[in-house]
């Protein structure tokens, strides 16, 4: 299949298109705008449908909407922008509806910078919404690994009855570089996957299936409750076992370890590449989810030869790093290369730092 030339967010737009998404709604926010404004000519095209509302609240809510009737249905935002979606997110997530998002993150807390950063990670990871629902949450390094994983994405959300996120880093939605598109789905395999979720949708009355209206998100007894609460716990403990994913780049020999992800984990792979040439043992654990965090990957290192371990961030503080804390234990200093504010991890910062750790290792 050719390659097409692209920005990251417009990968994740049509990528969305062609895993069968049939609905977005959304609300303007740097640095996702590309996504929105792609996807108003793009939906139209394919006979979906792309409503801008009047806020980032009532866009997750349309999703929520949509989503309940059976229609594949994504929404995006930056930073505060998905804070404020938060509730109709938790809402999905309570109510087992499939949805997907795309975090196309900025610095901050508050407004902050509009410019890239990973400052995002707790919010995904560990706190997305109330209640303490989890997510998948799939941290691109690349315009193809954006448009890949959100074409993946819509069917994890099917499978699960669940939210899936996107986690962006705003270099990432914003560069170009080449992408093959994965294949569009037939509009005959758009309506198949829709009428599988007739047992549960909400499709109005006089139906042979569900005759609900909609989909309530909670309210139920304590009895209840709990057992839906222990039903989504033993959702997520299968992700850990099935679906966490890392790239392990060189790590077989390794004295010292980079950990990073999206953009920062793509500089750290030049920096490992460099250093490599010079004859220096470094290699790189990249988390491609980053929840469920790929913790095996650090348990299973050899610490009798890894002596130090680079957390790598565009956040300040440190956020990613308390995972890696936890996997890497008290085996092996975990020392940090940051920047924030929409300053963007630069060779130079993580080559240095890297040098200073052979330095202090030997």
């Amino acid at each position: 299949m050719a390659r097409i030339f692209m920005k990251g967010c417009e990968a994740i737009a049509e990528a969305a298109v062609r895993a069968g998404c049939r609905f977005f709604a959304g609300y303007p926010i740097t640095p996702q705008n590309e996504i929105p404004e792609y996807l108003a000519r793009r939906m139209p095209e394919v006979g979906g449908v792309f409503v801008q509302g009047e806020s980032e609240i009532a866009s997750v809510s349309m999703v929520y909407g949509a989503a309940s009737a059976g229609c594949r249905s994504m929404t995006s935002s930056s930073s505060p922008g998905i804070a404020l979606k938060s509730e109709g997110i938790s809402y999905c997530a309570s109510a087992r509806v499939p949805m997907v998002y795309a975090n196309i993150s900025r610095g901050g807390p508050g407004v902050g910078s509009i410019q890239p950063a990973q400052m995002d990670y707790l919010q995904a990871t560990k706190a997305s919404g109330n209640g303490g629902f989890e997510m998948l949450v799939f941290a691109p390094a690349s315009a193809q690994e954006a448009a890949d994983m959100t074409y993946e994405a819509f069917d994890y959300a099917d499978r699960d009855r669940n939210p899936v996120l996107i986690l962006c880093d705003g270099v990432v939605g914003t560069l170009m570089e080449p992408v093959e598109l994965p294949e569009m789905k037939t509009d005959e395999e758009v309506a198949r996957i829709k009428n599988a979720k007739k047992p549960w949708a909400c499709i109005g009355h006089g139906s042979d299936y569900a005759t609900r209206a909609w989909i309530q998100p909670g309210q139920w007894s304590t009895v209840t409750q709990q057992r839906e609460n222990e039903k989504a716990a033993a959702l997520y403990e299968s992700w850990r076992r099935n679906d966490t994913r890392a790239e392990e780049y060189l790590t077989d020999d390794a004295e010292v370890i980079i950990a990073a992800y999206g953009i920062s984990a793509r500089v750290s792979k030049t920096v490992v590449d460099i250093l490599r040439a010079q004859g220096k043992k470094i290699g790189l654990i990249r988390p491609i989810t980053v929840h469920p965090f790929p913790f095996e990957s650090f348990k299973k290192l050899d610490y009798a030869r890894v002596k130090a371990v680079l957390d790598v961030e565009m956040a300040i503080p440190a956020l990613m790093a308390q995972d890696v804390e936890k996997g890497v234990g008290d085996r092996a200093p975990v020392h940090t290369c940051l920047c924030s504010g929409g300053n963007i991890m630069k060779k130079e910062h993580v080559l240095t730092a890297a040098e200073k750790l052979f330095l202090l290792v030997k």
